[in-house]
């Protein structure tokens, strides 16, 4: 049975990460992402002392920020690690994940009397990564022997938290940015055809319409485009104040955009450009276009923004696994006149207390967009995002797809807070996609039964087990017994 028991500890300790991710799920604070893993790991897993060290902005020390178990403050002996120094500090420089179960006799521990006196036995390090880049360092001590397959949860676990730190640096990078900036000290009570003229100095600036007052996201939106136009020599720019929307055009002579790889189209260097405006702009709900003119002498780029006054008063909340998605979804929101409290919200800085409170309510009043399975349960109103023959997930009030105008998601909104379902009329995917003999046996093989017990308790031979969850998995797309168990779970199709 070794076999069988290890699967399904497995399946539960996914289960338990899942849990420890939600709870920092959509925090943009580094410190709290931290503690919230840290102490996680305690209760749903015993550990000892569970610790998480942040890579300074130099990059040349670790700083302790969570601490959970046996010590809580993070003002000790190791709240500075210097990179490459001590177990910790190698794990950060080298990337290279480390478990034992005999801490007490390794050769690097300084301090082997504390292990023993503490009968400490396991310790794991992990490297919080993404995309090759290091974040800082998980490391969880043990008075009990880890397993190896501890390693590989852990691995998943410290994926969702690199993420999710990752986004929360950024966004504080950006909100420093915005807080320190002399631009907006100096500037903020000018017009922003004033604060463009004063950047833009050289370019012939034309105004269209009466200037309203703008946002302080907006006004950083436009203000960044106009440095970076400036570096390449502007030689055009009119800002237009429409009905629904301020726009900026600008002309930039071609030679002036100079790519500097051979092989990259100019095009996609633009975009580089551009690339941190892009997720603001998009959270706005804006649009950046570009275009050549005079026979690519010269580009034309334009960039649109809607009022914020346009918004209604309906919240909704946007999770999607996909940033592309995440970003898609966000615009069409913004479209439809919906407020992404989660997006917007954040990034001005102007969220609430109670807003804030009701993302992580579960029984909030804020309906949930998503595409991501574990995030179902932690919302009252979902509307699911369905791609392809994935199959839907119980609990959901309604379900789109990636053709879905803005005019029909608003609609899909106010059907789902007036307590209506769309788009579930006679849905086979809310059936289980499995047969009555199919889901039996799933059933069986979550209580850890092996296909020959299986076999004989449903009075069937061995082979014919082996044909039904070979049908299982291809029903599923599952490529193992694990994942098609972890489906029907969080479907509720069989009882864990």
């Amino acid at each position: 049975m070794p076999e069988s028991l290890n699967s399904n500890r497995l399946l539960f300790d996914l289960h338990q990460i899942a849990q420890i991710a939600q709870t920092f799920s959509g925090c943009l604070e580094p410190e709290v992402i931290a503690h919230q893993l840290t102490e996680g790991l305690i209760q749903k897993f015993g550990i000892a002392l569970a610790r998480v060290w942040l890579l300074e902005t130099n990059e040349q020390f670790l700083k302790l920020v969570a601490s959970s178990g046996m010590y809580s403050h993070t003002n000790g002996g190791f709240s500075r690690v210097p990179l490459g120094a001590y177990k910790v500090g190698k794990i950060a420089q080298n990337r290279i994940s480390f478990l034992s179960n005999n801490l007490a006799e390794e050769s690097w521990v300084g301090n082997r009397e504390w292990a023993i006196a503490n009968h400490i036995r396991g310790f794991v390090g992990y490297p919080l990564m993404i995309r090759g880049r290091v974040l800082g360092v998980l490391a969880n001590f043990s008075r009990e022997p880890l397993a190896p397959e501890f390693l590989e949860i852990l691995q998943t676990l410290c994926t969702m938290t690199s993420l999710a730190l990752d986004t929360a640096l950024q966004y504080q990078q950006e909100k420093q940015v915005w807080s320190s900036s002399s631009i907006f000290p100096v500037f903020s009570r000018l017009p922003l055809s004033e604060q463009l003229a004063t950047i833009l100095s050289s370019t012939r600036i034309t105004l269209v319409g009466a200037e309203r007052s703008l946002s302080l996201p907006i006004t950083y939106v436009f203000l960044q485009t106009a440095e970076i136009l400036n570096q390449f020599g502007c030689a055009y720019c009119c800002l237009s104040y429409q009905r629904d929307n301020v726009s900026l055009e600008a002309i930039v002579p071609a030679n002036d955009l100079a790519v500097p790889f051979q092989d990259q189209p100019q095009t996609q260097h633009i975009d580089s450009i551009f690339s941190e405006l892009f997720p603001i702009i998009s959270c706005l709900g804006g649009v950046l276009s570009k275009q050549f003119l005079d026979t690519q002498r010269s580009i034309q780029l334009s960039l649109s923004i809607p009022y914020p006054s346009v918004k209604t008063s309906q919240n909704i909340h946007i999770k999607c696994k996909s940033p592309v998605l995440q970003t898609a979804f966000t615009h069409l929101a913004f479209l439809a006149g919906l407020t992404v409290i989660n997006n917007l919200e954040f990034l001005s800085g102007t969220f609430s207390e109670t807003a804030l409170e009701d993302i992580e309510n579960p029984d909030s009043q804020i309906p949930l967009l998503t595409d991501d399975i574990s995030a179902v349960h932690r919302a009252k109103y979902v509307i699911w995002i369905q791609q392809a023959n994935h199959p839907m997930p119980s609990g959901v009030q309604a379900k789109i797809d990636l053709e879905i105008a803005p005019e029909q998601l608003c609609e899909v909104v106010n059907a789902v807070m007036r307590g209506e379902s769309w788009g579930l009329e006679a849905n086979k995917d809310l059936l289980p996609l499995l047969s009555e003999r199919e889901l039996e046996i799933m059933q069986l093989l979550a209580k850890g039964l092996r296909d020959r017990a299986i076999a004989k308790q449903l009075v069937i031979s061995e082979s014919t087990v082996k044909f039904h969850i070979n049908n299982t998995l291809a029903k599923l797309k599952a490529k193992t017994r694990l994942q098609a168990l972890h489906i029907a779970i969080v479907n509720d199709w069989i009882l864990f």
